[in-house]
Formats: C-alpha cells, sequence, structure tokens
C-alpha cells in the first residue's frame, strides 16, 4: 500500500515539476524533477524486492529471497550517483549560460512537492527504523521535502531580488544534498552486500551474553551477517563441559538474542571442551 501509493503520486508530480521546470526556465525545478524520476524508480525497486523477499525459501535458494533488499539499496544508491551526474553538469552548464527563470512558478510546484513528499515519507517512518531498504525510500522523501523547500525560499529570493543566479547556486545545493544521503545509503548497503555486522549491533556485547551463559567456558566461530536490510543471522559455538543443558536452554538463547540483538535466526552448537562437536544444536527462527 505504501510503495503503491507512493510511486503513483511521485510518478505524477514528476511530470508536473519536469513540465513546469522547462516552461519557467528552473534548473533548480528541473534538477528536483529529476531528483524525483530517481526516487519513483527507487521505490519501484525497493517494492519490488520487498515483495520479492516475502517469497518462500526453496531447494536452491535455501533463505528464500530475502538478500534481494540487500541488491535493492545498491542499486537505489548507483541510480541516485547517475542522477547525480546528469544534474550536476546541467546545472553548471547553466551557471556560466544563465536563463530567464521564473519565480513565481518555482514556488508554487515546489511548495505542491513538499506537500507530497512529506505524505509519502510519513508512509515509510515506521518501517523505516529497522529496514534500511524501507529507510533508503524514507531518506528519498525526505531529502525530497527539503529540497523542493529550498526551490520555494530561491524562488522567493529571484522574485525579491530579480538575481537568476540564485536558481542554478540552488541547483548545486541540491546535488550536494542527494550526494550526502546517497554516499551514507551506499556504504551501508555495500556493507551488508559483504555481510558485514549490522551497525546496530555490537559484537563484543553479542560474545558477552553468550559468555555469561550458565556452562559455557569459552565461544567460537561467532558469526552475525544480514540476511536481508531487516533480518539478522548468527552461528556460534558454545564450549560447554558438561555438554547441552537441552532444548530449553538453546530455546531460551536464542530468544534473548532476538529481543536484545534483533538476530531472529541464530544457530547455536554445543560442543565438549574434549571432544567433537557435541551432537545437541539448534536453529532458532523467530518470526
Amino acid at each position: 500500500m505504501a510503495f503503491g501509493l507512493g510511486v503513483a503520486l511521485n510518478a505524477l508530480f514528476v511530470l508536473v515539476e519536469a513540465g513546469y521546470g522547462f516552461l519557467s526556465g528552473s534548473m533548480a525545478l528541473v534538477a528536483d524533477a529529476g531528483h524525483n524520476l530517481s526516487d519513483v524508480l527507487g521505490l519501484l525497486i525497493a517494492w519490488g524486492a520487498d515483495s520479492l523477499s516475502a517469497r518462500p525459501a526453496s531447494e536452491r535458494f535455501t533463505y528464500g529471497y530475502k538478500s534481494s533488499s540487500i541488491l535493492a539499496a545498491l542499486i537505489n544508491s548507483a541510480l541516485l550517483t547517475l542522477t547525480i551526474g546528469a544534474i550536476g553538469a546541467e546545472t553548471i552548464r547553466r551557471f556560466f549560460n544563465p536563463e530567464p527563470v521564473a519565480g513565481q512558478t518555482m514556488m508554487i510546484v515546489a511548495a505542491i512537492g513538499i506537500a507530497i513528499n512529506v505524505f509519502t515519507a510519513m508512509l515509510f517512518l515506521k518501517g523505516s527504523r529497522h529496514d534500511i531498504n524501507l529507510r533508503g525510500a524514507f531518506i528519498h522523501m525526505v531529502g525530497d521535502a527539503a529540497v523542493s523547500a529550498a526551490v520555494v525560499v530561491a524562488g522567493l529570493l529571484i522574485l525579491w531580488t530579480g538575481q537568476v543566479w540564485i536558481d542554478t547556486l540552488t541547483g548545486l545545493i541540491i546535488v550536494a544534498v542527494i550526494g550526502w544521503s546517497t554516499w551514507g545509503l551506499a556504504r551501508e548497503a555495500v556493507k551488508m552486500g559483504l555481510l558485514g555486522v549490522p551497525a546496530r549491533i555490537d559484537m563484543g556485547t553479542v560474545r558477552a551474553l553468550l559468555m555469561q551463559q550458565p556452562g559455557v567456558i569459552a565461544v567460537h566461530d561467532l558469526h552475525v551477517w544480514p540476511m536481508s536490510t531487516k533480518e539478522t543471522a548468527l552461528t556460534a559455538h558454545l564450549i560447554m563441559p558438561q555438554g547441552s543443558p537441552g532444548d530449553g536452554f538453546l530455546h531460551a538463547l536464542a530468544d534473548d538474542l532476538e529481543h536484545r540483538f534483533g538476530i531472529g535466526h541464530a544457530t547455536l552448537q554445543v560442543e565438549t571442551a574434549d571432544g567433537p562437536c557435541h551432537a545437541a544444536a539448534m536453529h532458532g527462527h523467530t518470526h
């Protein structure tokens, strides 16, 4: 619902903003329309990944298609980078070849953009706290609202001063804002693509929790990685000289990992101090 409504509203606004941008000669509006177009494509990709990640696992894809959301975040970052390059080049060209700009048209169109972008951002607010894929969509929308606000201010200044270079400067500021948000999203998406530990999880704290369990004298082969933009997995070997206390212990520990760190897929294997891996192992899933 959120993705469908967001795509429809923003696609319609892209057509309106781009049209009025060219008619009014405003590079700031054209730049914002280009940014909004990349957001529409990004929302479509994120929507597709969100739907794909819900598909069940198979014999070939034993984790299902959950990691498709990570690929979507990477593609979103690439699209934004291309958008920055194209808009930046045109804005610089316009800086050396200024053209008349209709400030009032800029203000009206950008004000409509603020309303649409804020509304769309609110659709993704809740999910953005725990899902980088939805966070990317939320950042796009918030960034668009801020950019549209800057265009309103630029239009007001042009009406007041008559200086058309303000429009070009606003376009460059928009490019810088997009670049900053894109860098953060790309960096986190690449880290997840390389199976890095999610930023919200401290490995030292996780290891300490495992070591605090009764009967555990050591922990090794501890690994934590993202299965998707909102699901995390863990594997660990627990050295317990007295052997496994039973399934109750393992299930309780898996639940603790889920509640404290958001690790919903924990594989815990018990070993005795002087022997090979203990036969008692469990794979805990919390959905």
